[in-house]
């Protein structure tokens, strides 16, 4: 069968439709809203207008044949910036977590929601690390208790590092309903707009992304219909007591699922950073004039790029091999998904600090963007499985060893 990594002109369309909107409306605000820490409202108004954001654009991207959809997508808003584009497609997460662990009607119900409208565009937020349980979710404290008189799950517990948390229409909640179980024994909730008892606590002050709001979430005795378990009580039960038994359901962990999914469009996020930060360099260095020629011109500043490039192309290839395994259904029997937001993640790092360098004292200045770049990109060695969550990942999955 032949190999393609040529785009559809559908998918030649979608690139320049969302880098135009990058160009002219994430751009001109980027260095605003990441002075202000302040959530762009009105750069997502005008996505919702364009069509951007809403469900109907990115249920699109989802069941987009290729795979390629969502990558396309994640790396043309986040060469317009890391912070707006994460504003902008936060509310994706939540929707993936209902994707992955909801029934049909749930989906039907709760997604649409999380978007809102056009005049009225909503937002959502997805709430799984704790204060004392990042990556070790089976640490995770957040309880679930169902009473029975009145079919509601009681939620207590308190959330961090949730993007739009607080401010979200929609909160998805994964708590702990068996704490015997430890992981095994998680289920994720809806938490519907205007639930007594979900406040939003602290806001955090970020090295980078500063126009994504990220805070914690406070759950204190927080009511949720029985209906908003998603896959529903007969589900958990049948999967917990697989579990009791242990016996391995063969169901990922409500998180775990929704990472797995996102892991990739993460990894695109990354390379649009990095990108970004590669064409800024390469124009800086081809009109900077120092000891009368273009810098550019120098040994050392030209292979700087060449790796630049390099990499940027290879960390684009893993994600779009894992993003197209993952649309057909192709196991990540290498942690292929890992993979490709590892090296992502740690190319955009490595990228934006070659640019600062390329770009000397200025590079280090407010005055230009890589400055900016280079704050956003840590991000991507650290959120959603830091790099070495990624490698023990990965290491598990090639040697079939529970490396600890």
């Amino acid at each position: 069968m032949a190999v393609s990594f040529a785009l559809t002109e559908d998918q030649v369309e979608l690139q320049r439709w969302l880098h135009g909107f990058a160009a002219d409306v994430i751009r001109p605000a980027a260095a605003e809203y990441d002075e202000r820490e302040a959530f762009p409202w009105e750069v997502l108004q005008e996505a919702a207008k364009t069509g951007i954001y809403s469900l109907d654009f990115f249920a699109t991207q989802w069941f987009d044949e290729s795979g390629l959809g969502i990558p396309l997508t994640m790396e043309e808003l986040f060469w317009g910036d890391a912070g707006i584009g994460l504003a902008i497609v936060g509310t994706t997460l939540a929707a993936a977590s209902v994707r992955a662990n909801g029934t049909d009607e749930q989906v039907g119900r709760w997604i649409p929601a999380m978007f809102g409208t056009e005049a009225e565009p909503k937002v959502a937020a997805f709430c799984s690390s704790e204060p004392d349980a990042g990556s070790d979710v089976g640490a995770m404290r957040t309880r679930a208790v169902y009473d029975e008189a009145t079919d509601e799950w009681v939620l207590t517990g308190t959330k961090t590092w949730a993007t739009n948390g607080g401010i979200a229409d929609v909160h998805v909640v994964t708590a702990v309903v068996d704490p015997e179980l430890r992981a095994r024994g998680h289920a994720s909730f809806v938490v519907p707009p205007g639930t007594k008892g979900l406040t939003q606590g602290q806001k955090f002050l970020k090295h980078g992304i500063r126009a994504s709001h990220t805070a914690e979430v406070v759950l204190d005795g927080c009511r949720v219909p029985g209906d908003c378990l998603l896959g529903g009580r007969e589900r958990l039960e049948e999967r917990l007591a697989r579990a009791r038994e242990g016996v391995r359901s063969g169901r990922t962990q409500p998180s775990m699922a929704t990472f797995e999914r996102t892991r990739p469009g993460v990894g695109a996020q990354a390379v649009g950073v990095a990108r970004a930060a590669y064409e800024y360099a390469l124009d800086y260095a081809g009109q900077r004039v120092q000891f009368g020629r273009p810098i550019v011109e120098n040994q050392a500043i030209a292979f700087a790029l060449a790796d630049m490039k390099t990499s940027i192309d290879a960390a684009r290839l893993l994600v779009w091999r894992a993003a197209w395994m993952a649309r057909t259904g192709q196991p990540f029997t290498s942690a292929e998904g890992s993979m490709s937001k590892l090296v992502a993640g740690e190319t955009a790092v490595r990228v934006t600090e070659q640019a600062m360098q390329i770009l000397g004292g200025n590079g280090y200045t407010r005055d230009y963007p890589v400055e900016r770049m280079a704050r956003d990109a840590r991000i991507y060695t650290i959120f959603e499985g830091t790099s070495e969550i990624q490698r023990l990942v990965i290491a598990r999955a090639i040697s079939g060893v529970q490396i600890r």
